[in-house]
């Protein structure tokens, strides 16, 4: 089979005819350098939502680099969050690699209580069905950053559990570089990366295509993706405005969920042959940054329309069609004074979104709308920093559907605030503490299956709280979080209400733990990283009281080793322990048994030779069969993967 025989579905237009009818905008406030500088000045992306001095770096983070992410071999961003920042994931079953992200115990609501942003833009969704970390290209990342816990002042609903912002590569002035990555594996695994960027005098454009074919471990499971990733920007130190597109098509195979005895009889099987799904998403974006002064404004436009549709061959299938366009104005203002630093940013986001459905059970037309306001002050007066912020949201929700009978309509009014703030003891000391208050609001699938029908769920809210500190250097650190949430009408299944059950707001509930970063050099060739989260998930009271949420691990322990001798050669190998869980339909604590605790062991190996990278790369080495997704007590089970080889050659120019 040729590997590019199949059917193509990614539009062969460009979008050199919309740059260049908005270059004219753009070209004035932010045109090309006049002086001698040949490299622009660097800048990282803070929690204040600006490109800005590492000195206000998010408090209590934790930053993935792009050297990281290179030297782990990893080929997407969820795999680098997983195996080098040691957030928990879950297997989904569409067959990708966008396992569900878990920050902080939320278990199967983890995806709907984690924001993730690309460069500013929201990639969260308005719907059951996560973040698709895969139509990022890995090799456009610069950097990786996670802020766990309550985040909503300056990114809103869904911000509990925490925010991982994903900030790309800026093209370099008067250069051109990209690289071609393929790769072959078991369970007929076939990849293939490109990436190419070209920089001039204050302009740039660069592209990203990719495309995976794969059977997957398991029976009707195969999947065949496509991407494209393309922008092209003006910049000089002033600031900079461009233009992206990015394209994804994703075709899966439905495997479907197995009982524990099937399971344990053969994890690989299926007993839903003909089930299907696909999700082809489109996203454009429009962003400009310019400094005046001491001030400093933003803004990012984008539009992102989504389709999905679920099926069984030879039988009508359901189709979702979503848009939703966000824009999000603000402005920054950072003042000194002797040896004190404040930063002011301020801002608004606008969303609208609506989804329709086709399918022989509903033609439902939703929306959601939601307009916010926000501000946040930093001062960093020597080795202190606080901060502190609010933000007032208000959301429209509305569902028509004639055929299902919905119809809706349910309006929130939210506020959001944080008070944080870090003090560095020496300089190899640093205590850290934040407390405020998050919120969520219940999706339109949450708010179609209610215990009252037409009802819609109360918002969710969450007093948060953590202190830590850290101790060490580059060549070795621990940091240490100790974590609290007491949550209010947490939106959840509860699979004991009505008949067949239903989304509710449930009793207080809390989450709390501890979580440990550390690294080590060992030696000059050897650093030694591990990430442990231990957290407990419980009902605090109503009748549930002291009862386990479902789908929690009390404990995640991942333990990585990297080699790196400085000979064009790379090799590292990673542990990870998940402790026990509830299955996910025991919500009453009554299954006589839990999900067993597995460990996984990955690695991988590579050799340079000049431009050329040649590597051999391995998961679940023991070969384990385990699972780590179960919707019911023992059944609804979605198996992990079993071992995996792969052999991947990657040309830089």
């Amino acid at each position: 089979m040729n590997f590019f025989a199949s059917r193509s579905r990614i539009p062969a237009w460009t979008p050199l005819a919309l740059v260049s009818a908005l270059s004219a905008c753009f070209i004035a406030p932010v045109s090309a350098q006049t002086h001698n500088d040949k490299t622009l000045a660097p800048v990282v992306v803070t929690a204040s939502r600006f490109a800005n001095d590492p000195a206000f770096s998010p408090i209590g983070a934790t930053v993935i680099t792009a050297d990281q992410i290179r030297e782990a071999g990893v080929g997407n961003v969820n795999e680098a969050i997983r195996k080098i920042g040691g957030v928990h994931g879950r297997q989904n079953f569409f067959g990708t690699q966008d396992f569900s992200l878990d920050m902080r115990g939320f278990g199967s609501t983890s995806d709907n209580n984690l924001v993730v942003m690309v460069d500013g833009v929201r990639l969260s969704e308005s719907e059951f069905g996560g973040a698709v970390f895969s139509s990022i290209p890995i090799e456009t990342v610069e950097r990786i950053e996670f802020v766990r816990g309550g985040s909503s002042v300056l990114y809103g609903d869904g911000a509990t559990g925490g925010v991982i912002h994903i900030i790309t590569k800026r093209p370099q002035l008067n250069a051109t570089h990209g690289s071609v990555t393929a790769e072959i594996g078991q369970f007929n695994h076939k990849a293939v990366r490109a990436s190419v960027a070209k920089g001039w005098e204050g302009f740039s454009l660069d592209a990203n295509v990719s495309k995976l074919e794969s059977d997957n471990y398991r029976d009707n499971n195969a999947v065949d993706q496509e991407n494209f990733s393309g922008g092209a920007q003006w910049a000089s130190n002033e600031g900079r405005a461009g233009l992206r597109v990015d394209i994804a098509r994703q075709d899966s195979r439905l495997a479907g969920g197995l009982s524990l005895a099937q399971f344990e009889e053969n994890p690989r099987q299926t007993f839903k042959p003909d089930d299907f799904a696909s999700i082809d998403t489109d996203r454009y974006t429009a962003f400009i940054e310019r400094k005046l002064g001491t001030w400093e404004v933003a803004a990012e436009l984008s539009h992102r329309e989504r389709t999905t549709n679920f099926g069984s061959d030879g039988a009508p299938s359901s189709i979702f069609k979503g848009k939703q366009t966000q824009f999000s104005p603000r402005v920054r203002n950072v003042t000194a004074q002797g040896s004190m630093t404040n930063e002011l940013v301020a801002g608004f986001d606008f969303l609208d979104w609506s989804r329709d459905t086709d399918s022989t059970f509903s033609r439902e037309h939703a929306t959601q709308k939601s307009k916010a306001v926000y501000a946040r002050d930093e001062i960093h007066v020597g080795p202190a920093r606080v901060a502190l912020g609010a933000r007032h949201e208000i959301f429209d929700k509305n569902s028509i559907d004639p055929v299902g009978g919905t119809n809706y309509a349910k309006s929130h009014s939210l506020n959001a605030w944080e008070l944080q703030g870090s003090y560095d003891v020496t300089s190899m000391v640093k205590v850290f503490a934040k407390t405020g208050r998050s919120f969520r609001v219940a999706n339109v699938d949450e708010n179609g299956f209610t215990p009252v029908f037409n009802t819609p769920l109360e918002a969710q809210s969450s007093r948060d709280l953590e202190i830590g500190g850290s101790v060490g250097d580059a060549s070795k650190k621990i940091t240490a979080r100790l974590f609290r949430h007491a949550l209010n009408n947490e939106i959840f299944f509860d699979p004991t209400a009505g008949f067949f059950g239903a989304n509710v707001n449930l009793d207080p509930t809390r989450r709390q733990g501890v979580e440990i970063e550390a690294s080590m050099r060992l030696a000059t060739a050897f650093i030694l990283s591990a990430n442990l989260q231990h957290v407990s998930a419980k009902f605090t009271d109503g009748p549930n009281a002291g009862r386990e949420l479902v789908l929690v691990p009390n404990n995640t322990v991942s333990v990585r080793l990297n080699w790196l001798p400085g000979n064009d050669q790379t090799a590292n190998i990673g542990l990870q322990w998940v402790d026990s869980q509830r299955y996910g339909g025991d919500f009453d604590n009554t299954c006589t048994g839990r999900i067993p605790s597995f460990t996984t062991l990955d690695g991988r190996y590579a050799k340079r030779f000049g431009a050329w990278e040649l590597a051999i790369a391995g998961s679940n080495l023991t070969n384990r069969d385990y699972f780590s997704q179960a919707f019911s007590c023992r059944g609804g089970i979605y198996p992990d993967n079993g071992r995996q080889l792969k052999l991947s050659a990657r040309y830089d120019f």
